[in-house]
């Protein structure tokens, strides 16, 4: 097997040496300096390491103070199942409900924007075709612990009571549960998990670390016709949720 690359190895050390509480919550870790000469690499392999456990969560940066070991929270079940979005009302507050959690979102929508390269190619328009875009920011109690930027094309709900999907008759009701206002049946739901970094943006809305570890899903909604009728890019932080898979099993 090809060797751990050094920074690796640096955070495995510092992480073990939180888990055996030689710092604890709270406490400041030594110069970077000190690290490094302790473990025989330089200043930045000590970074690297540093800055990974950052984006996890386990550490935490203090501009001008140094970098301490992060308070622990408590992370949020996320589900993702092809089942609950059968159920009515929303599979986002079944899960804060089973964690004792009240959950919520706020959301702002645009009619008419034209849909970028990324987005024309997903739902299967063109360059520029006009979508509905809606933004979302999930809570948990209030705070937020999602984010979800929401595409559908225009000229699939245009005049209809479901073109806002947080206003009229059915605001909230979900993709699947709205689409079956104007006769559209959802038949599946392709989800494209990925790991990336937090953007300022994100992160300043998530109240989380500039550059924190973050799963990027994009997820399409299609109809039993195989047409694309929404999709979204969804960003989950890791240290405040954790996601689940629940694949359902016929026989």
């Amino acid at each position: 097997m090809p060797e751990q690359p050094p920074y690796l190895r640096i955070a495995d050390v510092l992480r073990q040496r939180i888990a055996e509480r030689e710092w604890t919550p709270g406490d400041r870790l030594p110069s970077r300096a000190q690290i490094a000469q302790e473990c025989g690499v330089g200043e930045n392999v000590v970074r690297r390491a540093q800055e990974l456990l950052i984006s996890q969560g386990v550490l935490e940066g203090r501009a001008g103070s140094g970098t301490y070991v992060a308070e622990p929270r408590e992370r949020v079940r996320m589900v993702r199942s092809s089942a609950r979005e059968q159920r009515s009302g929303s599979p986002f507050r079944a899960d804060m409900s089973a964690v004792g959690r009240q959950g919520d979102w706020e959301s702002r929508t645009e009619a008419k924007v034209p849909a970028p390269a990324g987005i024309a190619a997903r739902l299967g328009i063109g360059v520029g075709d006009l979508c509905v875009r809606t933004q979302y920011e999930f809570l948990a109690d209030g705070k937020p612990v999602q984010l979800s930027t929401s595409w559908e094309p225009y000229d699939l709900t245009a005049g209809t009571l479901i073109v806002l999907p947080e206003g009229g008759p059915h605001a909230g009701a979900g993709v699947v549960n709205r689409m079956a206002e104007i006769g559209i049946t959802i038949s599946h739901a392709v989800e494209q998990p990925e790991p990336r970094q937090a953007s300022a943006e994100e992160a300043s809305l998530l109240g989380i670390q500039k550059a924190a570890l973050v799963t990027h899903i994009r997820r399409t909604y299609y109809s039993d016709q195989s047409r694309p009728v929404e999709t979204a890019d969804i960003v989950v932080p890791a240290t405040l949720c954790e996601i689940v898979y629940e694949v359902p099993v016929t026989r």
